[in-house]
Formats: C-alpha cells, structure tokens, sequence
C-alpha cells in the first residue's frame, strides 16, 4: 500500500504521495516557505496563502502532490483529486489542448485532461501533466524521469 501524507492550512489540504515523487524540485524551488525538504516535516501550509500553494502543486510533475479544499469544519469537501481540478463538465464547449513532445522525453499534456487506468480507475488532471513516452516508466503512464536513465531518445 502506497504511503499518503496530508498537510493542511485548514482551507485546502495538501496530500503528498512520496512513492509517486520523482523528485523534480519544482516544488521547493517554486514555493520554499511551504516546501522545505530540509525540514521535518517538509510541507509548512500555513506559511503561505492557498492560491499560492494551488498553483505550485498543479506543477508538479507526477502527481505526488495534489490537493483538496476542505469545509468550514475542516472535512473535504470532496475527494481529494489530483491537482485539485474539478470534475469533468459536459461538453458545452470545445476546448483546445496543448500537447508537447518533449526532446528525448515525456509527452506533456497542457490542459485538462480525463485519464483512464487500465484497471478502471478514472482521475482528472489539469495544468501540466507529463507522461512516459519511453515505456520505462515506473509510475506508467506518468513519467518518472526514466528517460534520462535509459537514454531515451525520440
């Protein structure tokens, strides 16, 4: 079973899955007041406003932290979802996505976006969502930095 952490300000709880972190730094290097790894515990969400901190987690990369707004009395309000988007709206407009190919590295999706497990789950990421386009990945089908490993190129 995978290990989850939650940290909260009371507004929105930050929930940090360290076998998924692919220790990217975007984190810390976006957010320090909130995102110290040289401090125990290392996610501080009262030092900073929850905006700030929304949007340093829809950066992260694989999915090791996402977020969930809590009530007034502090339960979730929902779910917890990855990178806090909300459920998918009917299809009353068409929406342009953004896709990169990274040289020599994942596909990155710019957007939101439905993904589909092969065992059925279902999860709706937003911002940046990265994924292994090496097929190396241990965290399939998010990129783990494996490309690196194995000198992908492509």
């Amino acid at each position: 079973m995978q290990k989850t952490f939650k940290y909260t300000n009371g507004e929105v709880t930050i929930v940090w899955k360290p076998d998924t972190c692919i220790h990217s730094t975007l984190c810390w290097k976006g957010l320090r007041d909130v995102f110290d790894p040289t401090r125990r515990p290392w996610i501080k969400p009262e030092a900073s406003a929850t905006d700030k901190i929304i949007a340093q987690v829809r950066h992260c990369p694989s999915g090791a932290l996402s977020y969930f707004m809590n009530t007034a009395e502090g339960a979730p309000a929902e779910t917890a979802q990855q990178h806090g988007s909300q459920p998918t709206p009917a299809p009353a407009e068409t929406l342009t996505t953004h896709i990169e190919l990274r040289p020599n590295g994942p596909i990155v999706v710019n957007n939101e976006c439905l993904i589909k497990h092969s065992d059925g789950r279902e999860e709706t990421r937003s911002a940046k969502v990265f994924l292994c386009r090496c097929g190396a990945s241990a965290n399939k089908p998010f990129c783990d930095g494996t490309h690196k490993k194995i000198g992908f190129e492509g």
